[in-house]
């Protein structure tokens, strides 16, 4: 029972772990975005 909780714990870090860096990545490809849009803007 412990190694389960153990292994339910591990696994939800790591889930969140990766949903940070995958907002992280979007938040960094919409600043690229804005950026071109400012460029073909000017």
């Amino acid at each position: 029972m412990r190694k389960i909780a153990l292994m339910t714990i591990a696994l939800l870090a790591i889930g969140l772990a990766g949903c940070n860096a995958v907002a992280g990545f979007g938040r960094d490809v919409e600043k690229s975005g804005a950026a071109i849009q400012r460029w073909a803007h000017r």
